[in-house]
C-alpha cells in the first residue's frame, strides 16, 4: 500500500465515523451520569469525572487526527519499535516509586495530572508488530509450528510483565488477540487449540494459586455466598440490572451508583447504563458494538482480497481488541463472566483506554481511505 492521498481526499468512513460518535457520545452521558454523587463526594465539584472525561476526548480526538495522516507505511516499518516502547514503558510501571500503585495494583504512570496505563498501549503495540511479522512470515506460520513460535514467545513475556502489575484481565485479552489473528492468518487449528489449551492451563494455575482471584470466581458463580464482601459488586451490579426492566429508570436516576456499586464510572459503567436506559438501551448499545466490530471487520476482508495483508490484520487485530473487551466488560457487569477489571470501549472514564481505542480506529480509518483511493492518488511511497 503507497503512503501518499491527496489531502482533498481524506473523506472518512461514515459508517465508522457514526458509530465512533455514538459511542463518544454514550460515554459522555454515562459518565456524567454515573459519577456525579462520587464526583461531588470525593471532588466538591459534581463535575469532575465528567469534565476530565472531556478533557480525555479532546486528546484522544487529537491524537486520533494525527495517526489518520500516518502512512500505513510507517506503522508497518516501526512495528518493532512501537513494541519495544511498549515493552519499556511495562517494565517502568514495576519499578518501585516510578509506577503508581492503585487498589494493590501497580498499573499506571504518573504524567503531572495525568496518568499512563502501559498496558493499554501494549494491546495496540502488539496488534501492529504481529500484523508485520504475519507479513513477513505467512508460510511459516501456516505451515510450521515453529512459525508460531516467536509470537508466542513475545506473547509469554508480555503475559508475564503484566501479571506482575497484576493486570489480568489485559493479559486475557492480549492473548485472545494474538491467537485470533493467528488463526486469521491460517495457522493450522489443531496448533492453535494447543496454544489455547496450555494458555488456559496456565491461567487456571494462576487462578487457584492467588487467594483473591480464586475468591472472584467463587463470588461469579454464587455472588450469595459472600454478599457483604468478594460477591458485592456483582450483587450490586445484578439488581441495576434489575431496576432497569424493559425502559429504564431515566438519565441521572440510577440509585446504585449512590456509593452501591463500586467503580460505578470505570469497569460498571454498562451496569449504570442498564439500569437507567434498560434493556432497550442496554441491546442498542450492544447493537452499535457490534455494528462498529462488523465494519472492522469488513475492511480487514476488503484489505486481504485487495493483497494488503498487513492492513488486513491490523483491522482483525483491532477488531479482535474492541469485541473482546466490550464482551468482556459486559459479561462481568451482568453476571457471564468472573470479575476482571476491564474497560468498555470508548465508554469507561479512563484517559489511555481512550486515547488508544480511538488511535486504533483512526488507523482502521486511514485502511479504509487507502482501500478507496484511486491509483493514480496514491502516489509512491
Amino acid at each position: 500500500m503507497t503512503a501518499f492521498i491527496a489531502p482533498q481526499s481524506y473523506r472518512a468512513d461514515p459508517v465508522l465515523l457514526a458509530t465512533a460518535c455514538g459511542l463518544m457520545c454514550i460515554g459522555l452521558v454515562a459518565i456524567a451520569s454515573a459519577s456525579i454523587e462520587y464526583s461531588d463526594w470525593h471532588f466538591g465539584n459534581p463535575w469532575h469525572h465528567t469534565l476530565r472525561h472531556g478533557l480525555y476526548l479532546l486528546m484522544a480526538l487529537a491524537a486520533a487526527m494525527v495517526a489518520y495522516r500516518i502512512p500505513l507505511e510507517l506503522w508497518q516499518r516501526t512495528s518493532g519499535l512501537w513494541l519495544l516502547l511498549a515493552f519499556v514503558l511495562l517494565l517502568l510501571v514495576l519499578v518501585p516509586g516510578i509506577g503508581r500503585n492503585v487498589n494493590g495494583s501497580q498499573r499506571w504512570l504518573p504524567m503531572g495530572p495525568l496518568t499512563l496505563q502501559p498496558s493499554e498501549f501494549m494491546k495496540f503495540a502488539l496488534v501492529l508488530y504481529l500484523a508485520g511479522f504475519l507479513v513477513r512470515h505467512t508460510e511459516a506460520v501456516k505451515t510450521h509450528w515453529h512459525g508460531l513460535a516467536k509470537p508466542v514467545m513475545v506473547l509469554a513475556f508480555v503475559a508475564l510483565l503484566l501479571l506482575l502489575e497484576p493486570d489480568f484481565g489485559a493479559t486475557v485479552i492480549c492473548a485472545g488477540t494474538v491467537f485470533g489473528m493467528l488463526f486469521l492468518a491460517g495457522a493450522r487449528l489443531h496448533y492453535v487449540l494447543l496454544l489455547i489449551g496450555v494458555a488456559v492451563g496456565g491461567l487456571a494455575v494462576m487462578i487457584f494459586s492467588a487467594p483473591y482471584r480464586l475468591a472472584r470466581l467463587t463470588a461469579y458463580t454464587d455472588p450469595w455466598q459472600d454478599p457483604y464482601g468478594s460477591g458485592f459488586q456483582l450483587i450490586q451490579s445484578l439488581i441495576a440490572f434489575g431496576r432497569g426492566e424493559w425502559l429504564g429508570v431515566g438519565l441521572g436516576n440510577s440509585i446504585q451508583k449512590l456509593f452501591y456499586l463500586p467503580e460505578a464510572h470505570t469497569d460498571f459503567v454498562f451496569s449504570i447504563w442498564a439500569e437507567e436506559t434498560g434493556l432497550v438501551g442496554s441491546v442498542g448499545l450492544i447493537a452499535v458494538y457490534c455494528l462498529l466490530i462488523t465494519r472492522i471487520l469488513q475492511i480487514g476482508w476488503r484489505s486481504e482480497r485487495q493483497g494488503e495483508p498487513f492492513s488486513a490484520f491490523v483491522c482483525y487485530g483491532v477488531g479482535l481488541i474492541f469485541s473482546g473487551q466490550a464482551f468482556v466488560n459486559m459479561g462481568v457487569s451482568s453476571g457471564l463472566l468472573p470479575t476482571k477489571g476491564l474497560t468498555l470501549p470508548f465508554i469507561s472514564y479512563g484517559g489511555s483506554s481512550l486515547i488508544v481505542s480511538f488511535v486504533m480506529l483512526a488507523v482502521v480509518l486511514r485502511i479504509e481511505l487507502m482501500l478507496r483511493a484511486d491509483p493514480a492518488e496514491r502516489g509512491a511511497s
